[in-house]
């Protein structure tokens, strides 16, 4: 890992004044960015070679003589023919010449070796470097590692396919897309055996992938991806806040879910048994007795990273849930950073994070407004790692 005290030194070298927000433009990259610039920052998107008309023209912004932003989020595009490439020294170099400020997303850890991340990228993080490997479902420490030492609730593990007696989800990688899932549900022995020859045979999934998959009880529910945001700044009022909650769209499962069961029983070939691409998301609330539920995740998460990995969570967490039918929670995925269905409550921001801040307060922008915050008081090595 990184010494920390080596990101420490680089901030000094820092011109704080002149501090630009970086991120890999993709996933949730276009909150960071609205967030950085309604917080006064300057913007930089880090692209790949035919992934970036997104950044670099749709939603490249426009400033008037005085800086001052008429129209986009994105200021700058730096586009390379491969993401890893940012960890060319020379591309840090420059980075670190522009005073940028680091946010990790999903797409950051996916294309770039975390190794790496950990070891080598010299450009200070916005968040917990040290958590980033923890969302490696099969690591030694990974989340259900850190969910368990919480005492957190999640769904029961099943060691052998042999012992299913109820409805399971199998979880494990895309054969073909490989940052996507190759998930499928099974309630037998029988059934685990069938659809998984299936998938093999239709190239969804591997065999090697399957043997290493985590089977668990699928809870009927829905889902709620619970945004939260962590500040070790704060010293007056709470220091976990609830930002806002997304649930999203998933293809094809989406849309088998739409058609009658007498249709779906009518499905044949590769249309038969639905995939769990996550193509979408959508803002949600929860009524007001399941809140202080929710907090209690977010503290007992918050207690654990700090005690197992020093200095803990900095900055947004998401926690992703589901509630059953007694209204209890089970925890299903933990994403260590920024999660991937802030962009619904960019700019208007979310009712949560709303009614705390008095404004429209999205995670990019809390993020962003973090920074300035410890820019303004001297306490910027408080949030980087």
């Amino acid at each position: 890992m990184l010494d920390r005290n080596r990101v420490f030194d680089i901030v000094d070298g820092y011109d704080l004044k002149k501090a630009k927000i970086g991120v890999v433009a993709s996933h949730s990259a276009l909150d960071v960015c609205d967030g950085a610039v309604e917080e006064g920052f300057r913007t930089v998107g880090i692209s790949q070679a035919g992934r970036d008309k997104t950044y670099a023209r749709y939603f490249r912004s426009q400033r008037d003589k005085d800086g001052k932003v008429l129209r986009g989020v994105v200021d700058e595009v730096h586009t390379l023919k491969k993401f890893d490439e940012m960890m060319d020294p020379k591309f840090q170099a420059m980075l670190r010449k522009d005073n940028i400020l680091f946010v990790p997303n999903r797409s950051f850890t996916s294309y770039v070796d975390i190794t790496e991340i950990e070891d080598k990228f010299e450009v200070p993080l916005l968040g917990s470097r040290a958590l980033l490997r923890s969302e490696e479902r099969g690591q030694e420490k990974d989340y259900y590692w850190l969910l368990e030492k919480a005492k957190l609730p999640y769904p029961r593990k099943y060691d052998d396919p042999a012992d299913i007696d109820k409805l399971v989800i199998v979880k494990l990688h895309h054969k073909v897309k490989k940052l996507e899932r190759g998930f499928f549900t099974a309630a037998s022995a029988k059934e685990f055996k069938e659809k998984s020859r299936t998938l093999i045979s239709q190239g969804v999934i591997t065999e090697e992938d399957l043997s290493m998959a985590r089977i668990e009880e699928y809870i009927i529910g829905p889902v709620f991806n619970l945004d939260f945001f962590y500040s070790p700044l704060e010293s007056k009022m709470e220091r976990i806040e609830l930002i806002g909650i997304d649930w999203r769209f998933e293809t094809s499962l989406d849309g088998h879910v739409r058609l009658p069961a007498a249709q779906q029983m009518t499905l044949v070939g590769d249309q038969a048994l639905p995939e769990y691409t996550v193509c979408g998301h959508n803002s949600a609330t929860m009524r007001e007795s399941l809140l202080e539920g929710a907090f209690d995740l977010a503290e007992r998460y918050v207690k654990a990273t700090q005690e197992h990995f020093a200095p803990g969570i900095i900055g947004p967490f998401c926690l992703q849930t589901c509630v059953d039918k007694d209204l209890k929670f089970h925890i299903y995925d933990v994403a260590p950073r920024v999660g991937g269905g802030t962009n619904v409550h960019m700019w208007v921001g979310h009712p949560y994070g709303n009614t705390v801040w008095r404004t429209n307060m999205s995670t990019g922008r809390r993020l962003a407004r973090e920074v300035r915050r410890a820019i303004e008081t001297g306490q910027v090595k408080k949030i980087v790692t």
